[in-house]
């Protein structure tokens, strides 16, 4: 069986920790790999680091408009790998095929915004702010970066940090999540294609002591981060206290809100395809959903397209949901979902006791949906993170609202409505970071940052777009005076 190696220094070397973890296909518990995972790991991160910052002192030199030239080609190349990457996101994460290509698409927009980095990068300048005296700002690089990413999205997460990174001039060191590496690994041989300095680009496997060995180090200086709360809570609170820049995305809880006025037929399909899309699997999935004076119509729509949503594995034709990560994802939802009844909740839909033909082993969950749970139960403010979703109904939009504000997560909320007046009421008092209207996964474009409010993320620039330029470099002012008299001595 295979044991993955590390990319460091511009070469594949083998880790420093001789114990592994298995990489398994959740569709049907094939072992795909084995990881580095382990204390030894820390060894790892520390050559990446040291091979990190001397590249960096090299590429911060180099002009933007070189940087960006590497990631024209990082882009083609991913086009051009598109089915071959697509097919190991299903195979080690368990999404279907179709949902595959779609996040590798998302992360080669990312690539493309990071390539206007000349422009997005100028700054500001005042002539004269005392006579004689001009005043400029200046953006720098940070140094070495790190990215922790998720096991739900292989590929685009990274790529809301690693272009804008290496374009304002940083180096980055890239851990993979231990359950998924399989598509990093692939994106890195195509990474050895590009004209870049050795170290520049670095990948490192392991677990929590991979990630604390990067927290922890001092040459380390920035930290992105996707994943659950509590651990963005966590990665918040270490790298902030060693001295370090971070943006930590955490979970949620997406409420939304569909009107009386909503088309149904739309409005059941795209709900339907946001609370299931990736098996439930992503911090802008659809989880509890408010209708407002509904008179059966919507509840009943709802309840026939979650039934008839087709479970499976997901690189076969015309399957719509794969599995859930691993045997203890799947368990700790089933647990949830039987939490929900001893809570006073009702099950309209129960996806429990799934079996796929052919794939008896995989970690497979059919859809499922919850109904009249008490809005102070505990699973009320708890993030299931897979294919269940909870109805809810409620008398007003303002009571909505009021619901949505008093959620302890911020990261989504949406609104269907035909009211140009509801939807702009909803927009400006909604609490949370990524607003959708008619929409029912509302993940900005590359151009914009992904939001998230409240207990969704810690920090203050989010990834994506003009903020990932501004948390990739620190500002330096300039103020300048050149008197007459000094210049004529030249």
């Amino acid at each position: 069986m295979q044991v993955l190696q590390n990319y460091i220094n511009g070469a594949w070397v083998s880790s420093q920790c001789s114990s592994t973890k298995a990489v398994i296909n959740p569709a049907n518990g094939e072992v795909l790999a084995q990881v580095p995972y382990g204390e030894a790991t820390i060894q790892d991160v520390a050559n990446a680091v040291a091979a990190a910052q001397a590249a960096y002192e090299e590429w911060k030199r180099v002009p933007v408009l070189r940087r960006i030239q590497p990631l024209y080609k990082l882009k083609q190349l991913l086009e051009e790998n598109t089915d071959e990457i697509a097919r190991l996101i299903t195979l080690e994460c368990g999404k279907t095929f179709a949902e595959s290509k779609g996040e590798l698409q998302r992360a080669i927009e990312n690539v493309e915004v990071a390539c206007g980095a000349p422009m997005l990068m100028q700054s500001e300048f005042l002539e004269n702010i005392a006579s004689g005296i001009d005043e400029y700002m200046i953006r720098q690089p940070l140094g070495v970066t790190a990215c922790i990413a998720p096991f739900n999205f292989p590929a685009m997460i990274s790529f809301w940090f690693l272009p804008y990174a290496i374009a304002t001039g940083n180096s980055m060191i890239v851990k993979p999540s231990e359950k998924v590496p399989l598509t990093m690994m692939k994106i890195f041989e195509l990474v050895e294609q590009l004209d870049l300095p050795k170290g520049l680009l670095n990948m490192v496997h392991g677990g929590k002591e991979s990630v604390d060995a990067i927290l922890e180090h001092p040459d380390v200086k920035s930290i992105s981060f996707v994943g659950s709360t509590p651990v963005a809570k966590y990665i918040y609170a270490k790298g902030t206290a060693h001295g370090k820049r971070v943006q930590a995305q955490g979970g949620a809880k997406n409420p939304v809100i569909i009107l009386p006025d909503a088309d149904v037929e739309m409005t059941t399909q795209i709900i339907t395809d946001s609370v299931y899309g990736c098996a439930g699997q992503r911090c802008l999935a659809a989880s509890v959903i408010i209708t407002v004076e509904d008179n059966g119509n919507m509840r009943d729509a709802l309840y026939a397209a979650a039934q008839n949503r087709k479970t499976g594995f997901g690189l076969d034709a015309g399957v719509e949901m794969g599995p859930v990560i691993t045997p203890e994802s799947k368990q700790r939802i089933e647990d949830l979902i039987a939490l929900s009844e001893k809570e006073g909740g009702s099950l309209l839909l129960d996806g429990r006791g799934a079996s796929i033909s052919n794939f008896e082993q995989g970690n497979f969950l059919r859809p499922s949906i919850i109904e009249n749970l008490p809005l102070q139960s505990s699973l009320m403010k708890t993030e299931i993170f897979g294919p269940v979703m909870t109805l809810l109904s409620m008398k007003t939009i303002d009571d909505a609202i009021a619901f949505v504000n008093g959620n302890n997560y911020g990261n989504m909320a949406c609104l269907f409505t035909s009211s140009g007046s509801s939807a702009r009421k909803f927009r400006n008092e909604a609490m949370a970071g990524n607003i959708g209207i008619n929409i029912g996964v509302a993940a900005p474009v590359a151009q914009f940052p992904f939001s998230g409010w409240k207990e969704s993320f810690f920090g203050d620039l989010h990834g994506q777009g003009k903020h990932a330029i501004e948390f990739f470099t620190q500002t330096k002012v300039v103020v300048e005076r050149w008197p007459k008299e000094w210049t004529r001595k030249f």
